[in-house]
């Protein structure tokens, strides 16, 4: 019925019949079936009497009587390769081949190649003295049944059972019929079996995998193995337990120090007189040694648990020691004491059965490490509530199943939120101890006194002091880093704040204000160009110039030695107009040379400009019209980016709106404005006088003037009105450059103008002004790239910890940082999205490049400002850096 059934879905039916027992009809189910499956095994079975399991002449008798009845092509001949353990009459047990090996190692027996049977046999006397007789088969046995049954040509060879088998059997199946004895029968590779000696959880490797060798005598007229010797046993892994004890318990604490949770349980421990054990992880020690040292202090056992809590399996042996010393190398640094007691992460208890979680013992046993593990695991990393901690806890410490009996309690101090752990701990405690448990430290279980799990190092080792150096240094340095981090993200908010919050004040003035209107006569205004190679812009700024709706204008071009004709261009172009002056000089600089176009200015108001500066016909008059306010000395026009032309450009023009003239409009506010902008303000010629003109000592002439000026008593007022289109740099370079002069100016100002810093006596400008320049635009922009690099940091880290943790993973230290850095990074959305509300009729589209600025076009300005802090640190001059100018501003509307 089942060929039938399986016949149209193209299945096949095998069937595994017994070898010796003639009341089947082979030949019958043979010509049913598509594969037979003769178990060539069980000549003596485990109810039976001792004997072979399946001698050589038995196999070959069977097999002879078996093919007359099957197709060679559709028998399929499994071997055994297993063992038998008899003693008296009792049912034998069952045995691998690696059972078999270890018991004749253990018991010094010598395993005899039965030469009538052909098969390994020995015996030996047990514990209680009984006799046992052991036959089992291995892959000298296989090798000689396929020998014997290659004649036949059998489609295939079958092997009962996996996982019993002498693993050198592998070189034996596969090959060609009638091929003679494989060299890998020589050689029996160690086994994966582990085999656990007493109870316990601490753990000790009695015996590590070895490879067994065997030597063999053929017979040479057949090619038969008949005898063979095993000159060494194969051995598997060995552990013997210890540590078991009526009525104690050992509270383990894993993955600490916590500077929240460790403290509040070694509180609750001292509180309760316990003593426990905790297994640290070298990072965290080395971020909080004086918990550590506490720990220690206050009478614990301290374990080692490696120093970044790996998987140690994965990693290299060199790795994986490293891992392990240098926790242990802290500790020593921390205490003067060593520490013998390891823990491997993701040791889950005190049964690891396979190789990868041996292999951390084996390691840290060999570096003098006694290994704890673990039976008690109410698994408090996730989190459950205090009462179902304590319940679970219970529930294990009571079970009466050998197999599950323990004395070692996992709880965790760190690695989350631990807090119903700390809430869970005194109710444990009370109630182990109400149970009639002791609470003792590991050491205690091991059968080590507290120095012994800890040594106290020799008093003349300097090996300690210079760790402790290097640790620490380490340490405070991660803590400074994360302070560093906060305090950026808080800088940054600060100014967010800062900005936003005076900014929308000057909005509401502005609105209901009304702006003073110049009556009577208008004074007169001289406008001073400084040129130097403008000769591409020169015309086009002067033409808007002479655009403007202000009727009484003088404009002077100070051609500062230019050599690409910037002033045949002046003098052809504007040479016949009497308002127009044109002054050739030797270059000296942007400041000396408008200083030359002041002394032969006549206008009662002087604005200065950059030679690619486009003005709007009204800007002039709106920078003009503050000047009837006698305590007004410089208007700050409103600079915009002219030259949207790439992605360079369109950074400049949103940092200039969201960052620039915002903070213009707040300072306004508070009667402080650091800078009135190169490309467009306008000054009172006496306050400009009165301050010695425009200063050549420094490479942002218009900041210290503007402070100059306002030192002198003038007020500084921002005009959003009086706009300005400027050539901002369109190459990266080119914005290095620029910047790099800025900054570096910036810092020229704020040391020369130091004695203004904090000083009352001049209002906001030395309270709040001069402080935060210091502040927001030298000491945030070098911690801000902190906050980039702590967040790629963090992402890399918690990669890593993803795949080092895996289930017991732990996004918390990401999460903190992702909340910290999407706080700061909405908080800054929303004071561009209000500079560009403040600042109307401007282009939103440029906050679709606000990502990118963020992440790039930022990094660039940090660097600037880090090198320029630098440059003025070692004191080197620069000079003023002239740009490229190509005329490639255009008026609005702009098109994108």
């Amino acid at each position: 019925e089942m060929k039938a059934a399986f016949a149209p879905r193209g299945w096949r039916v095998l069937l595994a019949v017994p070898f010796d027992d003639d009341s089947w009809d082979y030949a019958a189910y043979s010509h049913i079936v598509d594969f037979m499956i003769l178990m060539a095994y069980d000549e003596h079975w485990e109810e039976g009497t001792s004997g072979s399991i399946a001698s050589q002449g038995w196999f070959e008798r069977l097999l002879d009587a078996r093919m007359k009845d099957l197709d060679p092509r559709h028998t399929i001949i499994a071997l055994g390769n297993y063992g038998y353990d008899w003693v008296g009459a009792k049912p034998a047990d069952d045995l691998t081949f690696q059972d078999a090996a270890r018991l004749a190692h253990t018991t010094d027996a010598e395993i005899d190649f039965d030469p009538d049977a052909e098969n390994p046999h020995f015996t030996y006397k047990g514990a209680d003295g009984a006799a046992h007789d052991v036959w089992f088969l291995d892959a000298v046995s296989a090798f000689n049944e396929i020998h014997a049954s290659d004649i036949y040509q059998p489609v295939g060879y079958a092997l009962w059972r996996l996982g019993s088998e002498d693993p050198s059997v592998w070189s034996v199946m596969g090959r060609p019929y009638g091929a003679p004895a494989p060299d890998g029968l020589k050689t029996i590779p160690s086994s994966q079996e582990v085999y656990f000696e007493n109870q316990g959880e601490i753990l000790h490797i009695a015996a590590e995998p070895s490879e067994g060798q065997r030597v063999m005598e053929f017979d040479p007229q057949t090619g038969d193995i008949v005898d063979e010797n095993y000159t060494v046993l194969p051995s598997s892994f060995v552990i013997q337990r210890f540590g078991l004890a009526k009525k104690k318990l050992a509270l383990t604490f894993d993955d600490g120090p916590d500077p929240t949770y460790t403290p509040q349980i070694l509180d609750i421990l001292k509180e309760k007189n316990v003593r426990a054990t905790f297994f640290i992880v070298g990072e965290n020690a080395g971020a909080y040694p004086d918990i550590v040292q506490r720990e220690y202090d206050d009478g614990h056992d301290i374990g080692n648990h490696t120093f970044t809590h790996p998987n140690v399996v994965e990693l290299p042996l060199g790795l994986a020691k490293l891992e392990i010393n240098a926790t242990r190398r802290l500790f020593e640094a921390i205490t003067g004491h060593s520490m013998r007691l390891f823990r491997a992460p993701y040791l889950g208890d005190s049964d690891p059965t396979t190789y990868d979680e041996l292999e951390p013992v084996a390691v840290a046993q060999k570096m003098g490490f006694v290994t704890v593990g673990l039976r008690i695991d109410p698994d408090d990393w996730l989190r459950p509530p205090a009462q179902t901690i304590i319940d679970r806890i219970l529930r294990q410490v009571a079970d009466k199943d050998p197999d599950n009996a323990g004395n070692v309690i996992l709880l965790h101090d760190a690695g989350g939120d631990r807090s119903e752990t700390v809430k869970a701990l005194p109710k444990l405690i009370d109630a182990l101890r109400a149970a009639g448990y002791e609470l003792v430290p590991v050491s205690e279980l091991a059968g080590l006194t507290r120095e012994e799990a800890m040594p106290t190092l020799p008093p003349a080792m300097f090996e300690p002091l210079v760790n402790r150096s290097v640790f620490y240094t380490l340490g405070y340095s991660g803590h400074l880093l994360q302070a560093m981090f906060i305090g950026a993200i808080w800088l940054g908010l600060a100014r967010v704040a800062f900005l936003s919050g005076l900014g929308l004040v000057h909005r509401w003035r502005e609105w209901r204000r009304v702006k003073p209107a110049i009556g009577g006569a208008y004074p007169e205004v001289s406008v001073i160009i400084p040129a130097h190679n403008e000769a591409k812009v020169i015309a086009k700024s002067i033409e808007r110039i002479l655009a403007s709706n202000y009727p009484d204008l003088e404009v002077i071009v100070v051609d500062d030695g230019s050599s690409d004709g910037t002033s045949p261009v002046v003098a052809g172009r504007f040479g016949n107009l009497p308002n127009v002056k044109l002054i050739t000089t030797t270059n000296g600089g942007k400041a000396s040379a408008i200083n030359l176009g002041l002394a032969q200015a006549k206008g009662e108001l002087i604005v200065a400009l950059d030679a690619d500066t486009l003005f709007e016909a009204d800007t002039i008059g709106n920078l003009a019209r503050w000047f009837e306010d006698p305590k007004v000395g410089a208007v700050a026009g409103n600079a915009k980016v002219g030259n949207r032309i790439n992605t360079v450009t369109r950074w400049q023009a949103l940092e200039y709106i969201s960052a620039q003239n915002l903070e213009r409009r707040a300072l306004v506010t508070l009667g402080c404005i650091t800078v009135v902008p190169g490309a467009v303000g306008a000054w009172r010629r006496e306050a400009l006088e009165r301050v010695g003109c425009f200063p050549v000592n420094t490479l942002a002439e218009d900041q210290d003037l503007t402070i100059a000026v306002q030192k002198a008593g003038y007020r500084v007022v921002f005009d959003g009105e009086a706009v300005a289109w400027t050539e901002a740099p369109d190459t990266v370079q080119g914005l290095v450059a620029q910047r790099f002069r800025w900054a570096y100016g910036t810092l020229q100002c704020l040391w020369k103008h130091r004695g203004v810093t904090f000083r009352p006596r001049y209002g906001t400008l030395g309270l709040i002004a001069i402080p935060q320049v210091w502040l927001f635009q030298v000491a945030l922009a070098i911690m801000a790239p902190l906050v980039d690099f702590m967040l790629v940091w963090q992402i890399l880290r918690t990669g890593l910890d993803y795949l080092q943790h895996q289930s017991q993973f732990n996004p918390d230290s990401m999460m903190i940082t992702l909340s910290y850095f999407l706080a700061f990074m909405a908080t800054d959305f929303a004071a561009v999205a209000l500079a560009f509300i403040i600042e109307r009729n401007e282009n939103w589209r440029l906050m679709l490049w606000l990502g990118l600025q963020r992440f790039c076009y930022r990094q660039i300005l940090y660097y600037v400002v880090v090198k320029s802090t630098a440059t003025a640190l070692l004191g080197p001059f620069v000079g003023w850096g002239k740009l490229d100018r190509k005329a490639t501003v255009t008026l609005p509307p702009l098109a994108e």
